[in-house]
């Protein structure tokens, strides 16, 4: 692995600020448990998927779906959940010195979750426990930045869905409204296969099938493929 892979999991010792697209905040100052529901300029889209539209002119998120895990008065940040990256999760365990005996668990794919800070690392999983450093975005839906639940999941005893990433997506304040109002994004419910289960290449089209978009006949209309 290349040597910048050593300083990759800082973030999991010490969560923090993110800059993106804008200045959007992963945790607010104080605590890392913050929940994004209503904010001070109005309805919050955290908990919700953003599908890039085919209209979209940016590479780094071409047909790409995004976990909105908080949005504020401060701008929001995300999670793309359907990108591979050139990791698996046993060779993220391996870097980090902690074992596990699951063969499924260590060919995991880790998502390229985003084009900013692609050295720290997220899990996006279910359940109720509350981990070191964990962001409640929906009902039993978290994102946590802590080791302790990669140890857990080594171990047999993490949630029972999670997705790690590296990286993540951010947008300054009222950046990622006025996007929507450029119509370079779709934004549905989020759906639990689209992050769990469905395979990569196929979440794209799915989640904008959940509200009846046919993305192919999005792209025809726009004339881009």
């Amino acid at each position: 692995m290349p040597a910048p892979w050593r300083r990759a999991w800082t973030a999991w010792r010490s969560p923090n600020f993110v800059e993106g697209r804008g200045a959007a905040l992963l945790w607010r100052g104080g605590s890392p448990r913050y929940n994004a529901g209503m904010h001070e300029h109005g309805h919050s889209f955290g908990n919700n998927l953003l599908i890039a539209l085919p209209s979209l002119q940016d590479s780094q998120f071409e047909r790409s779906v995004t976990l909105i895990c908080q949005h504020d008065g401060d701008g929001a940040m995300g999670v793309v959940v359907n990108r591979p990256s050139e990791y698996t999760l046993g060779e993220v365990l391996q870097q980090m010195g902690i074992s596990s005996d699951s063969e499924s668990l260590q060919s995991q794919i880790v998502l390229a979750g985003g084009p900013v800070h692609p050295e720290r690392g997220f899990v996006l999983h279910d359940g109720d426990r509350e981990w070191d450093s964990t962001l409640a975005v929906g009902d039993g839906l978290f994102l946590t930045t802590s080791r302790d639940v990669l140890e857990a999941l080594a171990r047999g005893e993490g949630p029972g869905q999670a997705v790690v990433a590296l990286g993540c997506a951010g947008w300054g304040a009222g950046q990622l409204e006025q996007e929507l109002v450029d119509d370079s994004w779709l934004m549905v419910p989020t759906r639990r296969d689209v992050l769990f289960d469905l395979p990569l290449p196929q979440r794209w089209q799915a989640a904008a099938g959940s509200i009846g978009v046919d993305l192919v006949n999005v792209a025809g209309h726009s004339g881009h493929a």
